[in-house]
């Protein structure tokens, strides 16, 4: 307890499913994470117009303070259903505390509990390879817009849910 004698407020990390609500605090992370650049990336395209899965889709917060987000979206790989996950952003100074790798991690557990098989991401190899990512195949999916080849990965949440897989990767249907 401090020297005043009051019980300090808890800054422990609280991750909780996304809601509508949360969209404009999300923005505004988004826009400090990563520009205005970010409208033209070919995973921003592709969610355009679609709603993220809230249930799947999580916000983590250090008290009332609105820290990290992502997001999954459903989405086709050819004509088998997936989620994209993306963009994951995570408050500047709260990068190095593992808060991006425990919401994906939160968000995949959710998915597979959910029934999804299969999840796509634009991003390093380097930081989703050790929470299950793995490289697609070169020339086994095609975006609408450009994407390093590198830097697009996939997870199966249920196994053999990739093999198969060819094709455009394009937006699911709105859901009515």
């Amino acid at each position: 307890m401090p020297l005043d004698g009051k019980p300090m407020a808890d800054l422990s990390l609280t991750l909780s499913p996304q809601t509508p609500a949360d969209l404009a605090a999300i923005e505004k992370l988004d826009e400090r994470a990563f520009g205005p650049g970010r409208f033209a990336r070919s995973a921003y395209r592709l969610r355009e117009g679609s709603e993220p899965d809230y249930a799947l889709s999580f916000v983590g917060r250090v008290g009332t303070l609105l820290v990290g987000a992502n997001r999954m979206t459903p989405i086709f790989c050819a004509n088998r259903p997936a989620l994209l996950l993306g963009p994951l952003t995570v408050d500047p100074p709260f990068r190095a505390g593992g808060i991006g790798e425990e919401l994906v991690m939160k968000s995949l557990d959710a998915a597979r509990a959910a029934g999804h098989g299969l999840v796509l991401l634009v991003g390093d190899m380097s930081y989703y390879g050790r929470m299950g990512f793995a490289p697609v195949p070169p020339g086994r999916l095609v975006f609408a817009g450009p994407v390093d080849p590198e830097r697009l990965l996939y997870c199966e949440l249920v196994e053999g849910a990739f093999e198969g897989v060819q094709g455009k990767v394009r937006r699911a249907p709105l859901r009515k």
